[in-house]
């Protein structure tokens, strides 16, 4: 049985996004938002989805008043420009892009057309793309998630699983600043509690094995993966690799746990991909996103997958599930 105060918020809701649709409608434009990602569809799905499920909330229904132009990389980060290039050719109204490396060939594809970051992990203002988080400044605005602040703590989540280890690998992009900054952040961590850092590069799905061999000479005892598209697109084959040296994971985001890592602590990519649509909708509106500040995640989320810790023979501390926002048994 529906409540009465359901119902009434259903209907009220329904009306609103008719209203919205509708004055949306009346403008007789159909906006067109171009979404740029490094690596491939299948990546990106949860993220779009819940991009375009918060557009629709804002009245935006897709053929009627936006049109999507999608442009992937496939993991082919030189093919970055080419593709924020073909977007400024579609003359589209605004470019959603997805990592630091999208953001940066969107910024330099186009001063004039308005840039959303869905999210990025370098500091904004330390890469160039904007010139405050309170004041952008430019064509430049949207989201950020904090990973030189949550680097400290995925040492200390490692420790909290397993408190005797000593030795903890980190797989990083030769190519990346932002993993270059945060393995200094974990490096003054690590000392603090006496733990000694493997730092390990690999640039792709070829250098991953290689990789955790070197982890495994250095004798390892846990490896956490920063993230960016060199390793999100083949998140299933770091997982496998993990487990077949046996090595307890970490990444920032829960889909790494689904494949089978051990941890993830970090931003909730769907929460930031849905703020991201108010920045769309508020610049399709008018708004100067050079006036709009930069947004830092809300929601940070700590999963643990229970059946990779069986399989490497480790008992999570009870006072770490209950902190854990999901388990998979």
């Amino acid at each position: 049985m529906v409540s009465r105060r359901a119902f009434v918020t259903f209907v009220v809701g329904g009306c609103v996004l008719v209203q919205r649709t509708v004055r949306a409608q009346q403008t007789g434009k159909v906006y067109r938002v171009g979404y740029l990602h490094p690596a491939t569809a299948q990546d990106r799905a949860g993220a779009f989805s819940a991009l375009k499920r918060a557009l629709v909330g804002l009245g935006y229904l897709a053929d009627r008043n936006i049109k999507f132009e999608e442009r992937f990389a496939g993991g082919k980060l030189e093919m970055l420009p080419i593709l924020a290039t073909e977007l400024v050719t579609l003359r589209v109204d605004v470019i959603v892009a997805v990592s630091p490396s999208a953001i940066r060939a969107a910024r330099d594809a186009t001063a004039t057309i308005p840039i959303v970051m869905a999210f990025s992990g370098d500091d904004p203002v330390k890469s160039g793309f904007v010139a405050s988080l309170a004041r952008p400044g430019g064509n430049i605005t949207g989201m950020t998630t904090l990973t030189l602040e949550l680097a400290p703590k995925w040492i200390e989540l490692l420790l909290d699983a397993m408190p005797r280890i000593k030795q903890i690998a980190v797989l990083r992009s030769p190519v990346r600043l932002d993993h270059k900054e945060q393995v200094d952040v974990m490096e003054a961590t690590a000392r603090l509690r006496g733990v000694r850092l493997v730092v390990v590069e690999a640039r792709d799905i070829e250098q991953y094995g290689t990789a955790f061999e070197d982890m495994t000479r250095q004798r390892a005892e846990a490896v956490i993966v920063l993230s960016g598209p060199e390793f999100s697109q083949n998140l299933g084959r770091l997982a496998e690799l993990a487990a077949m040296h046996r090595l307890p994971s970490l990444w920032q985001y829960r889909d790494f746990v689904v494949a089978g890592g051990l941890l993830s602590y970090g931003p909730n990519i769907q929460d930031l991909s849905a703020r991201a649509a108010i920045f769309v909708d508020r610049i399709l509106k008018g708004a100067n996103p050079g006036v709009l500040p930069v947004q830092q995640p809300t929601r940070f989320e700590l999963a643990i997958n229970l059946r990779t810790a069986k399989a490497l023979g480790i008992t999570i501390p009870q006072s770490l599930l209950l902190r854990a926002d999901e388990v998979i048994q």
